[in-house]
């Protein structure tokens, strides 16, 4: 088990490593490119030195702002060894929303990838106490430091180390605050979590513990590492002393699949959701396809329990189904992912199954911002579909009266920045920290979550219901991309549905539909009667009062811009409640004499 104490710890993990790939990033030409443990070593003792030199000190905040680069990395590093506190800000966001973090952070550097965030900061620094600002990219711009003029001489001293530098990172402590990380604000406003370099330490000690992870090994950092869950997985990765890839956006995300082939592979649900909606978008285009994948996908979910055991299945039918399709499938992946990893959301068990029947056990974990994030994962060793493992060995979970989780471990925040009353209030009297997810734990250890308690749904009746795992089923058919089911103090639930648009114009020119706006697409009523056969296949698998008696397809697809989704990709379930008032209240004009 790893001893580490601060995340400076790991940091002098990969700077001693003789690991000459420890970072692969894309140079500007696409083409991948690496850094040695010491090359990374010496661009961070060289940034931290030019922050320590500009008065930037222990407890001072360093905002970063960019997409995923080996240059957000050294930033990070760089701001923890000499114990300032980083401040990771989505790329995503408005200028507006940034200018509200840096002013309640009271970051004085912030440090950006382009002149697109820059421009951002730029926009409004006035309001906050931004003093320097840092670019990324190698391009002119009069008011921004260029970080390549502060690396320039990182190369120049070799293999030798920085004896001051080293001391000042070591003697930062457990206790000091590592980041500040604002949580997306699925519920309301982003809160400032204060989380320390034990609590992060701490959770990296014990979370790849099931894992057997080597110099070998190698993953993507693809999600943003604004999000605890990515930036975590990084810092573990790094403790194995394996191979970090930088992929910075999302579209290229494919391709470097292909190019590194990585044994470890961690994405939030949708990334799996999407792979499958692809995989039966591909099938669906000629009949021999939809038969010979329609016909795989039956035999593999013959040999599900098998696969889920951990075990590859022998049988004709198994083998061919996989060299017919499922190896296409592990394929696009890269073809050597060893570890299928989710979290950062629910995974619905439907999509856990479909990928069982092909081979793939996607090992789900769960966590929250504010605890670092990893509270439980399932492991190869330690595996149940539908649940989300078991809790790490130091943390202590317990399920309370009304279901709520709750947890207790070094692992857990310290509190919300300048937030004393909220803090107050996310503890008990015993200060076991309030989860706000409802779960239960089965006689084996094995911990399940089934919604957020602010999120359940109360029918007029008087039925608690989960909204989540009946979202989740719909969400595994082809023509559905996001849903929110709502219903709460009504006699019955209704569905809202933002299809997956590329498969669904592309079905209704197969069917000969002409509808020139998507508006007048989603009204069709051919459209409306295939949305109607999804809604009843998933009606079949409910308990009548779990059923959709209603729902309404919009012409918006839901997305981070859009404002409908975080930048984890879970529904903003009070932004759709807003933005679609007007289609839920219709759902119950006539709700008194309806049929519930």
């Amino acid at each position: 088990m790893l001893q580490l104490k601060t995340l400076n710890d790991i940091f002098f993990l990969v700077a001693t490593g003789a690991h000459p790939r420890a970072v692969l990033y894309m140079d500007a030409t696409g083409k991948w490119q690496a850094f040695s443990g010491m090359q990374i070593y010496q661009r961070v003792c060289a940034f931290a030195n030019a922050l320590a030199a500009w008065g930037i000190g222990k407890g001072d905040r360093v905002a970063i702002l960019g997409e995923n680069r080996w240059e957000w990395a050294v930033a990070d590093f760089a701001s923890l060894a000499i114990g300032a506190v980083d401040v990771p800000i989505y790329p995503t966001l408005t200028a507006d929303q940034i200018g509200d973090l840096l002013s309640d952070s009271g970051a004085r550097v912030a440090v950006v990838s382009s002149r697109q965030q820059y421009d951002k900061v730029a926009a409004v620094r006035g309001k906050t106490a931004i003093e320097r600002i840092v670019l990324m990219d190698d391009e002119g711009v009069a008011d921004a430091v260029l970080m390549s003029s502060l690396l320039k001489d990182a190369d120049s001293s070799g293999n030798d180390r920085d004896p001051a530098f080293d001391r000042a990172a070591y003697d930062i402590g457990p206790n000091d605050l590592a980041t500040l990380i604002y949580t997306s604000g699925t519920t309301g406003e982003p809160k400032g979590v204060m989380l320390t370099h034990g609590n992060i330490a701490s959770n990296v000690n014990y979370s790849l513990a099931g894992f057997e992870i080597s110099s070998q090994d190698s993953c993507i950092s693809f999600l943003p590492l604004s999000h605890i869950t990515a930036r975590h997985l990084d810092y573990a990765i790094y403790t194995r002393q394996a191979t970090v890839a930088y992929c910075p956006g999302f579209e290229k995300l494919p391709a470097a699949l292909k190019e590194i082939r990585p044994t470890v592979l961690v994405g939030v649900p949708r990334v799996y959701e999407k792979v499958r909606q692809e995989a039966e978008r591909q099938a669906s285009l000629s009949g021999a396809k939809k038969r010979i994948f329609g016909w795989a996908i039956k035999t593999g979910q013959k040999h599900k329990e098998e696969i889920l055991q951990g075990n590859t299945p022998s049988s004709l039918g198994w083998k061919m189904a996989n060299k017919l399709v499922f190896s296409k499938i592990q394929q696009g992946f890269g073809g050597r992912v060893r570890y299928y990893i989710a979290g950062g959301a629910p995974l619905g068990i439907d999509t856990a199954g479909w990928f069982a029947g092909m081979g793939i056990r996607i090992l789900e974990g769960y966590g929250l911002t504010e605890t670092s994030p990893v509270l439980a994962i399932n492991t190869s060793g330690a595996y149940r579909i539908g649940s989300v493992g078991k809790p790490l060995p130091n943390v202590e979970c317990r399920i309370v009266e009304d279901g709520e989780l709750l947890v207790r471990g070094p692992n857990v925040f310290t509190g919300y920045w300048h937030k004393p009353g909220e803090t107050a209030e996310s503890f008990d009297t015993e200060h076991w920290f309030r989860t706000g997810d409802i779960g239960r734990i089965d006689d084996d250890g094995f911990l399940y979550i089934t919604d957020r308690k602010k999120e359940l749904l109360k029918t007029s009746g008087g039925k608690l219901i989960a909204p989540q795992p009946i979202e989740n089923k719909l969400k595994s058919f082809l023509f559905i991309g996001q849903a929110a089911v709502v219903g709460d103090k009504h006699k019955f639930l209704s569905a809202i549905i933002s299809p997956n648009f590329p498969v669904l114009e592309e079905w209704a020119k197969q069917q000969g539909i002409s509808a020139p706006t998507r508006r007048e697409l989603v009204n069709n009523a051919a459209v409306m009667a295939k949305y109607q056969e999804v809604v009843d296949e998933v009606n079949s698998t409910l308990a009548q009062f779990e059923t959709i008696k209603r729902f309404c397809v919009v012409s918006e697809e839901w997305s981070l811009a859009g404002g409908e989704l975080t930048p984890s990709l879970k529904l903003k379930r009070r932004i759709v409640n807003q933005q679609y008032a007007e289609e839920i209240a219709a759902f119950y004009t006539d709700e008194a004499t309806a049929k519930g």
